[in-house]
């Protein structure tokens, strides 16, 4: 007789999704990052000690405010060796994910390298992994972080 799963294993893997793409025309770095809903609400909850629903807000600009400031304390960058501030742009629910959207502004010229600490959603996972895609000039490097790896350079 087959054993069930526990409950909790609605997603056996625990995955986060980085795409980062440098936008010429804009001169900007734009940022998105998907996470599961469930996970990103239980490590909302635990961060900031607060009940998270992040499919109907009763606070809109509360639920803004805990995914801006998660995520920028878990996602730093380096353009070309010079830190760089994200700038939120907003959040929407897709499925069974949350995506939240960034900019990097006065990014003039294709960088040569993005160095990237990601430790999105660690604290929940041992098994966390993050996984990242960086588009300059139409060239596409992506990279895999298995918990408890944080950092990684692309090079272009």
């Amino acid at each position: 007789m087959p054993t069930s799963k526990t409950a909790g294993a609605r997603h056996p893997l625990y995955i986060s999704v980085t795409e980062m793409e440098h936008n010429a025309t804009e001169k900007s770095l734009e940022i998105s990052c998907k996470v599961f809903t469930d996970d990103f609400e239980k490590t909302l909850a635990g961060v900031f000690k607060a009940k998270v629903d992040l499919t109907a807000p009763a606070d809109k600009g509360e639920a803004d405010s805990m995914v801006r400031a998660y995520i920028k304390s878990h996602l730093l960058l380096k353009v070309d060796n010079k830190a760089v501030t994200m700038e939120f742009i907003g959040f929407e629910k897709e499925n069974d994910a949350v995506w939240s959207y960034f900019e990097v502004k006065n990014i003039a010229t294709a960088p040569k390298k993005i160095d990237v600490t990601n430790t999105i959603l660690y604290e929940l996972y041992n098994k966390q992994m993050n996984l990242m895609h960086v588009k300059v000039n139409g060239n596409r490097k992506s990279y895999r972080l298995n918990y408890p790896d944080k950092e990684v350079t692309f090079a272009f």
